[in-house]
């Protein structure tokens, strides 16, 4: 069957498309791509060209970003770790390794456990913060009076009145030194503590802080005069001011120190920076002959 003139013809078959709806080859007419239809006297279509396939999309480069800061990880059944940073061992701080014989002990530059004794007014907290601002190695200052003051509803405040409850609180606040203490020393930070220790009270004295800290303690008392004491102590404020007579009567209890075999500073005519220097020179000679407490 042929088309009458002036019909339209059906349009070219194309890749991926089928034959036209509606329009359907003659029986037997040859089909396929370039072959007119029955009828067409024209020239062969061509057929178009393959459309081109789309160039890949260009590879954007990931940003560069630096590796992040690997630190030593301790895996968390290890005993005695948090994160990478190792808790205080069991036990208690050793004594401190004389160096040998052929040099001259530098405490400034010596990991140390030192215990600064002496009655209200004698410069304790004012002598070590110093110390530990200027020692070459990493220092920390722990206060005993600072941790327990963590306490504020219901601190036992033994201005009025030493009993069961404030001991109690002075004993926690002596355990709570005592680790920090020891986790610090254990992380290569040496400790500073200070405290009025009572030479005749063995319950909250020296001997507790040997316990909580250990043998390698180093106490040390400052002790200037009575008149000293009592002009330091009229400059302060708040419960950390006692009365005259509080402070005559401490004063006297840590004579007791004198003859124990303990070092003692006479600070009365030292200022800090001074006091700090004598304070070092007495810590070399501890470390380069232990004292037996």
């Amino acid at each position: 069957m042929q088309h009458a003139v002036g019909s339209p013809l059906p349009p070219p078959h194309q890749p991926g498309h089928g034959p036209h709806t509606g329009w359907a080859p003659a029986a037997g007419a040859p089909q396929g791509p370039g072959v007119p239809p029955p009828g067409f006297s024209g020239a062969a279509p061509v057929p178009p060209a393959p459309p081109t396939p789309p160039a890949p999309p260009a590879q954007v480069p990931a940003p560069q970003h630096p590796p992040a800061p690997q630190h030593p990880l301790v895996p968390p059944s290890a005993p005695d770790a948090s994160g990478h940073v190792p808790l205080p061992p069991g036990g208690p701080v050793g004594v401190p390794a004389p160096p040998p014989a052929a040099t001259a002990p530098d405490p400034s530059a010596t990991t140390l456990a030192v215990l600064l004794i002496g009655p209200a007014g004698a410069g304790k907290t004012s002598v070590a913060k110093y110390w530990a601002d200027h020692r070459r190695a990493a220092t920390a200052h722990i206060s005993l009076d600072d941790v327990r003051e963590w306490v504020r509803s219901g601190f036992a405040d033994p201005q009025t009145g030493w009993n069961d409850h404030s001991e109690a609180q002075y004993r926690l606040a002596r355990r709570t030194c005592g680790f920090a203490a020891r986790n610090f020393l254990a992380n290569g930070i040496s400790c500073i503590l200070d405290d009025a220790v009572f030479p005749d009270r063995p319950v909250v004295g020296l001997g507790g802080w040997k316990r909580h800290v250990g043998p390698g303690l180093l106490p040390v008392v400052l002790l200037p005069g009575l008149d000293i004491v009592l002009e330091r102590n009229a400059e302060r404020s708040g419960n950390r001011r006692l009365t005259d007579e509080e402070v005559a009567r401490i004063h006297g209890r840590m004579a007791g120190w004198y003859g124990s075999g303990l070092p003692i500073i006479d600070n009365s005519q030292l200022d800090v920076p001074g006091t700090a220097r004598v304070l070092d020179e007495v810590l070399a000679r501890a470390i380069a002959s232990p004292p037996s407490w």
